[in-house]
């Protein structure tokens, strides 16, 4: 399991590409992201690669069996920046960010 917090991107791009990796083996995960021309798609690698390391470190778990067991999104904290507008007024604009946990399991021999 690996998490990553205060990604400076929203929580639905984020899901996005989380939906693309979930499910699959680690190493095809790993290329998907690889070649996924998202630009948050390069963090969200390194945090399924601190998952992969941990599993192997940690827990033990062989690394070409891991499969990609869950990948969820959060809401993390939000900027609130202002902009000027017409006739002195100010517009409001808000700067999100996500946070994501990977969790990896060895994949039973059917």
């Amino acid at each position: 399991m690996a998490i990553a917090r205060r990604l400076r991107t929203g929580a639905r791009k984020l899901n996005l590409v989380a939906g693309l990796i979930r499910g699959l083996p680690a190493e095809k995960a790993l290329a998907q992201l690889k070649f996924s021309p998202r630009r948050i798609s390069g963090e969200v690698k390194k945090v399924l690669e601190s998952a992969i390391a941990n599993a192997e470190n940690n827990h033990n778990l062989d690394v070409d069996r891991l499969v990609v067991a869950e990948a969820y999104v959060g809401k993390s904290l939000t900027m609130k920046r202002w902009r000027p507008r017409a006739r002195g007024r100010i517009g409001r604009i808000i700067k999100p960010f996500s946070r994501i946990t990977v969790v990896v399991r060895e994949q039973e021999e059917n």
